[in-house]
């Protein structure tokens, strides 16, 4: 069943903001070979090394397969090692690289870019308006995931 929204629609125009925001991010992220999804497990070993993928896993809130592809994949672009921990062979621990760290802060510039982009035309007040409308939605969402 396909379900049509009304383009001027509050939804509508939510999805619309969205998908554009994920467009124009995922196209300044792939000129680094960074994608959409990445920067959160980045940043969170930016801020601390070492952490095993179930950590990672649980503070990004995700699955630990999810985890395991995305940092197969930003292994291979050079910005993370894996290695197994001294005290429990079981456990691989996550450490970034140079690369890795002089990524997060292009990414720090670029996430800075996009935010400037978004919000060119809006006054002050209106995004002190807008975040609190965003902070109304996602406590809404919140509590619907936690009934």
């Amino acid at each position: 069943m396909e379900i049509i929204f009304e383009k001027n629609s509050l939804y509508g125009l939510f999805l619309k903001v969205n998908r554009l925001h994920y467009l124009r991010t995922h196209a300044i992220l792939e000129k680094i070979n960074v994608y959409p999804g990445q920067p959160p497990l980045l940043f969170a070993l930016y801020k601390n090394d070492g952490q095993s993928q179930r950590e990672l896993a649980e503070k990004l809130k995700i699955k630990p397969a999810t985890v395991t592809v995305m940092l197969s994949r930003i292994e291979k672009a050079g910005f993370i090692i894996r290695k197994q921990d001294e005290n429990d062979q079981r456990v691989s621990r996550v450490y970034i690289t140079e690369r890795g760290r002089e990524a997060c802060e292009k990414l720090r510039g670029i996430i800075a870019s996009i935010e400037r982009e978004c919000f060119e035309d809006f006054t002050e007040e209106e995004k002190e308006i807008f975040a609190k409308l965003l902070s109304k939605m996602a406590n809404n969402l919140e509590k619907a995931l936690n009934e």
